[in-house]
Parts: structure tokens; C-alpha cells; sequence
């Protein structure tokens, strides 16, 4: 006769050994091709235009004045007050709060209208003056966050506090991987950039499984830390490792059936074969003379933001899902036009050579190019105001992005007001952006969730549009 305790007991483990008996045909799977190279949705919700991404994101928030939202009526009226009427009911920051006044500051550089769209743009973007006629520039982005934190937080991961999984990290748990050998998502942070700290966790996974974070590549001889073999350990002897290091993980799955431990035995596995694929990928030997010209002298120094961008087409032509290029020093609270003149010294001809780079080599049309900071900067003075010296305060009301490739109408979207205050015209919100860029890839923003803590979460929280005006 069976007891109680003995039923039980029985019971728990034929529904053990029945949920183990489902799972571990795809934990095998996983390991030989990695949780994180097919992607959840097997394929994409619609047809893609886009096939990857290059986002170029300029930390600390460049001036939307002095780059692409040229105001003549800042020239006409340097040094008045800021109206009541335009500033509203608009937060300041605790900065510009101590102010007595808020006078307005006009450009001290010029501006000139370029390609058939007369975009204007400013003479510190010269190479990106050329190239106008790829991009599609939106005047009209705004976001709800006036901190830099916070702000960079809800434009990568969807919500100002962190925790969230990262743009990035959507799309390779949504898409996955077209290339076995490199991680569906690669992040790149410019060196010797100073400005505002970045964290990892911008690049991070939140709670989606741990093989969908970002993998930072870094300039130098090692771009990938501890990729390589320690000293000591061949190859062969590595592979034995790894085969005795799998046989481990199968075992500990089996105990416990931790989707986590699925991630790290894939991770494993993709450090394997980055051995070979990493060295391939981020040397430039066999670049020509005139590529290394077109990107600027800097392209020949390992881990500045012009090396950066010609790895991110080398990434882009091995198939890479998602490339987050990571440039800091854009925060210009006084001394604007020395600080912002030297930031587009290190990053127009750069970028501009980026979206050429890609369109000669028929690689624009299925690749997003993404451009642009946490917030924009203010029309008025933060601190002493003279003729050739001001600053500009954090400004989240309105702000400039621009996209090339991958779907996107080259063009003009969005205006704002004689003062460069508020947005006048198709405003573009942060969750906006995020629901386009998705759906560019094929994926439809209210579609894509992850249950977790009993509530179903996406990348656009209860928010965001698709701005088809933005699309071809």
C-alpha cells in the first residue's frame, strides 16, 4: 500500500522527469547553436527593411543649435530674455533654476542649406553637409527625462530607472543572430572621450536571458577581455575543457532547469568560436589607404570613434544584428563653441564616411543608421553670456536625431518654433523612435513581450507609434 508521502514523492518526479524529458532537446540545441542565434519569434512579425542597425549615440546631448535647427531669430535677439509664453510650464533644471535670467544665445557658427531637401546644417558638420541627401533628419525628437542618466536610460532601454532590457537586447532575443561566429549585439565606447560616465547596464540584458546582453569590443590588442587562451592552455586543451565544461552544465540543467544556465553554456560556446572570428573582424590590414583617408586619421588608431565606425562596417558586412557605437563629451554647459567645435572634429568626417562607406558598398539599404544624443540643449545661456562665449542647459523639450538606410526617408521631419524651444510640427517621442526602429527590423513593438515578475513587459512600456511618415 502506498502512503501519502510516497505518492507525492512519485508523482513530483514523473512530472520532473516529463517537463526535463521537453526541455533538454532544446538545451542540446541550444548549445550547438546558442539560445540567442535563432531569436524567440523564429522570424520577423513583417517584412524587414532593415537587417541590422548602427547606432552612433552621442552621450551627453548636442546642441540641436549649433548642429542642424538653425534660428535666425536667436541672432535677431541675442541676449533678451527668454518669453514666458515660449518656456511654458517647461521644467528647468536645478542649474538654470538658480538663474536670474535666461538670455537667449544665438550660434556663433554659420549655417548653409545643403542637397535637394535645403537642409540646414551647420559649418561645423561638413562632411556631414555632403551627405545629406541619405539622411533623414528629425528636428521634432522630444523625451520625458531632463537628467543624463535617466535620459540615456529611457532612450536605450525604454524607462528612465534601470533594469530594462536594452534596444539591443530586444531585438537579439526577438531576431537573434545571422552570424554563428559574433554576438548578435556588439557595443563600442570611444576611449579618451571623457564627459558623462556610461554603465553597462545600457547595453545590458534587464531580465531577458543573459546571452542577449551587449559584448563590448575594446581598442588595443585585445578587443574582447578574456578571449584569449591564458598561458599555458592550447587550443586543444581548451576544447577538452569545454567539453568537460558542457557535460557539467547538462548535469546542473537537469538538477535545477535554469533557463540561465542555458545562456552561460552558450556564451561559452560563442567565446569559442570569437577566438577565430574576433581577430578576422577587427583587423584592418586589409583596408586600402584611401578607406582609412575617407574615415579620417583617427581610423588608424585603435578605439576612437573613427575606428570605431569603420569596425562598425566591417561588423555590419559580417552580418552583426545590432552595433551601438557609444561617444561621450557632448555635454556643453559653458564654453559651447570650443567644446562642441572639438566634438564634431572628432566625428563628422567619421560618420559621414559610415553612411558612404555603406552605400558603396550596397549595404545601406538593409542597414540603419542612427545618430543622435539623450536630449537636446537650451536656446538661453546657462551662466555669463558674451558675444563668442555662452553654454546651454539639458533641454528634453525638443532635440535633433538623424537616420539613414534601412527603410528611412531621406528628408526634413519635423519643425520647431522661431526660438528652438517647442516642437511646432510631427513631434517624434523617445518610444516613437523605439517602435520605429523595430518595426524597421520587422518587429512589431506591441508584440514582443517578456513575461517577468507576473507582468508582461516591451521595449515601448504602454507607449509609441510607428512613424510611417519616416519610412519609404
Amino acid at each position: 500500500m502506498t502512503n501519502r508521502r510516497d505518492f507525492l514523492k512519485g508523482t513530483m518526479q514523473g512530472l520532473a522527469a516529463g517537463a526535463m524529458a521537453s526541455a533538454l532537446p532544446n538545451f542540446a540545441q541550444a548549445r550547438d547553436l546558442s539560445p540567442g542565434l535563432n531569436g524567440i519569434l523564429g522570424s520577423p512579425h513583417t517584412p524587414a527593411k532593415a537587417k541590422r542597425v548602427i547606432y552612433l549615440f552621442q552621450s551627453g546631448g548636442p546642441s540641436q543649435l549649433e548642429t542642424f535647427d538653425y534660428k535666425p531669430t536667436l541672432d535677431k535677439r541675442h541676449g533678451q530674455q527668454l518669453p514666458a509664453e515660449v518656456r511654458g510650464d517647461q521644467v528647468l533644471t536645478g542649474m538654470s533654476a538658480q538663474q536670474s535670467s535666461l538670455p537667449l544665445a544665438r550660434s556663433v557658427y554659420d549655417f548653409k542649406q545643403y542637397g535637394e531637401s535645403g537642409a540646414w546644417v551647420s559649418e561645423l558638420l561638413p562632411h556631414t553637409a555632403k551627405i545629406v541627401d541619405d539622411l533623414c533628419i528629425v528636428r521634432s525628437m522630444h523625451t520625458d527625462a531632463i537628467n543624463h542618466d535617466p535620459a540615456i536610460t529611457f532612450l536605450q532601454t525604454g524607462f528612465p530607472i534601470a533594469g530594462r532590457p536594452s534596444i539591443g537586447a530586444w531585438l537579439s532575443y526577438a531576431l537573434g543572430s545571422d552570424n554563428p561566429n559574433l554576438p548578435p549585439f556588439i557595443v563600442m565606447v570611444s576611449t579618451n572621450a571623457g564627459g558623462q560616465p556610461l554603465y553597462s547596464r545600457l547595453w545590458g540584458n534587464g531580465f531577458l536571458p543573459s546571452i542577449h546582453q551587449g559584448v563590448q569590443f575594446r581598442g588595443g590588442a585585445d578587443p574582447v577581455l578574456y578571449l584569449n587562451n591564458p598561458p599555458g592552455l592550447d587550443v586543444k586543451s581548451r576544447s577538452k575543457l569545454m567539453d568537460k565544461f558542457k557535460q557539467l552544465q547538462d548535469a546542473q540543467y537537469q538538477q535545477w532547469q535554469d533557463e540561465e544556465i542555458m545562456s552561460r553554456a552558450a556564451q561559452y560556446d560563442m567565446a569559442e568560436r570569437m577566438q577565430k572570428s574576433v581577430p578576422d573582424a577587427t583587423d584592418f590590414s586589409d583596408e586600402p589607404d584611401w578607406v582609412f583617408e575617407m574615415y579620417g586619421p583617427d581610423s588608424r588608431k585603435p578605439g576612437t570613434y573613427a575606428a570605431n565606425c569603420l569596425l562598425a562596417r566591417r561588423l555590419a558586412e559580417r552580418n552583426v544584428k545590432f552595433t551601438q557605437l557609444y561617444h561621450q563629451g557632448w555635454d556643453q554647459h559653458d564654453n559651447l563653441p570650443g567644446g562642441i567645435k572639438a566634438q564634431c572634429e572628432k566625428t563628422d568626417q567619421a560618420s559621414a564616411a559610415l553612411v558612404t562607406d555603406l552605400k558603396q558598398r550596397g549595404l545601406l539599404d538593409d542597414t540603419l543608421v542612427v545618430w543622435g544624443g539623450e536630449f537636446g540643449r537650451t536656446n538661453y545661456s546657462q551662466g555669463k553670456l558674451t558675444e563668442t562665449n555662452y553654454g546651454r542647459d539639458h533641454h528634453p523639450g525638443c532635440f535633433t536625431m538623424w537616420m539613414a538606410g534601412g527603410g528611412i526617408k531621406p528628408g526634413i521631419v519635423g519643425e520647431t518654433d522661431e526660438f528652438g524651444y517647442n516642437i511646432v510640427k510631427d513631434p517624434v517621442h523617445v518610444h516613437d523612435f523605439q517602435a520605429t526602429l523595430m518595426h524597421l527590423m520587422g518587429v512589431e513593438h506591441e508584440k514582443l513581450t517578456y513575461k517577468y515578475q507576473g507582468r508582461r513587459f516591451r521595449l515601448t512600456d504602454v507607449h509609441g507609434k510607428v512613424m510611417k511618415n519616416l519610412l519609404i
